[in-house]
């Protein structure tokens, strides 16, 4: 899909961020890889704190072949580009454990809501 439907409904536009495992992960150390997997915990409640990351998670499921996504969040800044660049500054990421993908995402306006951004702000 290329830049936005023509619908008659408004948009609401997020960044999705989508996370898979990276090149160097398989070759990681046990204690490095969960060293790392803190790491972009923390790095990733951080962002959420700071309003940047609005929910993310880990995904489950059949595997998709080569790369099956582990994980997935959303953003709301107005900028993939922003949200690519911090996503890009988590050590594990950095370290190859991980790779990401941002790109946009749009949905009828208002059908998403997030109740613990609204109780932390």
């Amino acid at each position: 899909m290329t830049g936005v439907p023509q619908v008659d409904f408004a948009l609401d536009t997020y960044e999705c961020i989508v996370l898979y495992p990276g090149a160097a992960g398989r070759a990681l150390p046990a204690e490095t890889v969960q060293r790392l997997q803190a790491e972009h915990l923390t790095h990733m409640q951080a962002l959420q704190r700071r309003g940047i990351i609005l929910i993310a998670g880990s995904v489950d499921g059949p595997a998709r072949e080569p790369d099956p996504p582990i994980g997935f969040g959303l953003a709301r800044t107005g900028s993939v580009d922003d949200v690519r660049s911090v996503m890009e500054a988590d050590p594990a990421i950095q370290a190859g454990l991980y790779r990401v993908d941002v790109m946009t995402f749009l949905c009828p306006a208002g059908s998403l809501e997030f109740p613990l951004v609204k109780t932390q702000t």
